[in-house]
């Protein structure tokens, strides 16, 4: 029997484990996420998140470079302390994974969760199969998430979240193509770190980070880059996660609506939620840009490059040359 089943049966108090299932791998191979099923214990099953950085790992796109490694290194261990310290402020509203243990493992982390499957959330969806009403309830699960941690300290976590993040893509940045945007990209990045309202933001909220019960309620799991920053960052993310440039145009304001709908709800009497709406409204298309300016150096002609976010970075554009020579 492994180090890793021993633990599994000490702490779920199961006498013994009928089976293991893959899940899936690692992004660029960094380890493992398995479902352990369990006989006897204090669940039906549960997730096994292994983290192994010591081996040479490879990435999809070709950024296997000793940053990239060492930014994907510090994501789990942002990852593991989130879980550790964070995780248990997170509520039915914003329903995450209970952790079991989250320990520092051989060469990596071993992080033993709750199985979402297990408990109801065992629905995944796809970008051709999500409805409006689904990504409302993910707009909400964001809304209560951002709620929750509004003005908190981002101790342990990244100081600023999500995996874009310009201080962490200086590479990206150099192989832009897209000249105008990659002179102000440090402006858009400040406009976004400075703003007044700060929570801590999700990081990687895209839709695949979400699962649904069949009743609609959402869990969100995959918490590596997770820090302090702009709720519309993770708001913008999920959105283009979802819908192609029609879609995000015919439903941008019924989706923003719902979302702040909510974030009011979330945020009641911890803050002047009208100066919040004004400016994460005013911040929405500069999100948009942030992201715009990521994919323009990681993957030129990434299919969420299309009209809606060039005609929201092209506003973005004219709106810091005109700050320039006003």
């Amino acid at each position: 029997m492994s180090g890793i089943e021993e633990s599994v049966l000490e702490i779920t108090g199961a006498t013994a484990i009928q089976k293991i299932e893959s899940v899936q791998t690692l992004w660029s191979g960094y380890g493992t996420i398995k479902r352990y099923f369990l006989e006897d214990g204090c669940q039906p099953s549960i997730i096994v998140k292994q983290i192994d950085w010591g081996n040479e790992n490879s990435h999809p796109r070709g950024w296997n470079t000793k940053l990239s490694h060492q930014r994907k290194v510090r994501s789990y261990e942002v990852e593991k302390h989130w879980y550790g310290h964070h995780a248990k402020r997170t509520n039915n509203l914003c329903k995450i994974p209970k952790i079991f243990e989250a320990v520092e493992w051989e060469s990596g982390a071993l992080l033993i969760m709750e199985d979402l499957d297990a408990v109801g959330y065992n629905i995944r969806l796809k970008p051709e199969t999500i409805t409006v009403a689904d990504a409302k309830n993910c707009l909400t699960w964001l809304a209560n998430f951002h709620g929750l941690f509004m003005s908190s300290s981002p101790e342990g976590l990244w100081p600023i979240g999500t995996y874009w993040h310009l201080d962490t893509r200086p590479d990206e940045w150099n192989n832009m193509r897209h000249s105008e945007l990659k002179k102000i990209a440090g402006e858009i990045d400040s406009k976004l770190n400075n703003a007044k309202f700060q929570t801590i933001v999700h990081g990687d909220a895209k839709l695949a980070n979400f699962c649904f019960t069949p009743d609609g309620n959402v869990a969100a799991v995959d918490f590596q880059y997770v820090g302090k920053g702009c709720g519309m960052k993770d708001v913008v993310y999920f959105i283009g996660s979802c819908f192609d440039d029609h879609q995000c145009e015919q439903l941008e304001s019924v989706l923003l609506d719902h979302y702040f709908n909510q974030l009011q709800k979330a945020t009641h009497k911890t803050v002047d939620f009208q100066q919040v709406i004004v400016e994460w409204q005013s911040l929405y298309a500069y999100a948009w840009a942030d992201f715009y300016r990521f994919l323009d150096g990681w993957s030129p002609g990434h299919w969420k490059m299309h009209n809606y976010s060039i005609k929201l970075t092209e506003q973005v554009i004219e709106e810091i040359t005109n700050e320039r020579t006003n």
